[in-house]
């Protein structure tokens, strides 16, 4: 089960790194065309997020259930499948819609269709006004590579499976050691998120999230 949906995965994530780093033209010709490719490629994205999730929630079922299991006499390792199984259903199961259109690769999806469809109805004379509205969307889309624990862009994101919120990997790891130095939990440092425990094992590297990154900071460079 877990090749099917890593398998799956793993060709969404490249439609997706595909569409992030597309060149602006195509952008703005489906914008102003109202193209049904737009429609096609929200979609994806939608498929892309929702298998995003599954994965989360099957590491998270394997990782709960191996634990309990090694607290278990040794018989209890022939049900492990099944309570994987059972368990990864149930967490799926508690995924709903609005979820999906709150994920990160969505909200970013809208967020840069919106940007372009706004360049593309704009005349020659706004020009101007338009490079400005350019430089601040530029701005505000650096705030989603933002670290809360250090204020700076990420370089090393690692995702929280729980949460699904980024921290750059050498702040959160000195946190966390800290922290279980004095014997004390770390919460995850977002507003208003509230896991209140975030372990080592909880986070993973997020390539796509680097990779768009390392193209954000190039974009930029170009601006200047």
């Amino acid at each position: 089960m877990l090749t099917s949906h890593s398998g799956r995965f793993e060709t969404g994530s490249g439609y997706l790194v595909a569409l992030l780093l597309v060149k602006r033209r195509f952008l703005i010709i489906l914008c102003m065309d109202n193209s049904p490719a737009l429609k096609k490629l929200e979609e994806m994205i939608l498929e892309c997020s929702r298998l995003d999730r599954e994965i989360s929630c099957f590491v998270e079922s394997v990782d709960e259930k191996t634990a309990q299991v090694r607290r278990e006499p040794p018989e209890a390792m022939f049900h492990l499948r099944s309570s994987v199984k059972e368990r990864f259903t149930e967490l799926t199961a508690g995924v709903t819609d609005a979820d999906l259109q709150r994920h990160s690769k969505v909200v970013a999806f809208r967020d840069s269709v919106r940007k372009y469809a706004m360049q593309a109805g704009q005349t020659a004379a706004e020009n101007e006004e338009e490079e400005l509205d350019e430089d601040i969307a530029v701005t505000q889309s650096q705030t989603n590579f933002i670290c809360p624990l250090t204020q700076v862009e990420m370089v090393n994101p690692l995702k929280n499976k729980k949460c699904g919120h980024h921290y750059d990997q050498e702040a959160v790891l000195e946190m966390i050691k800290a922290k279980h130095k004095n014997k004390k939990k770390f919460r995850c440092p977002k507003v208003g998120c509230g896991n209140a425990d975030v372990q080592r094992s909880d986070l993973e590297l997020d390539l796509l999230m680097k990779r768009m990154i390392q193209n954000h900071k190039r974009q930029w460079k170009n601006l200047i």
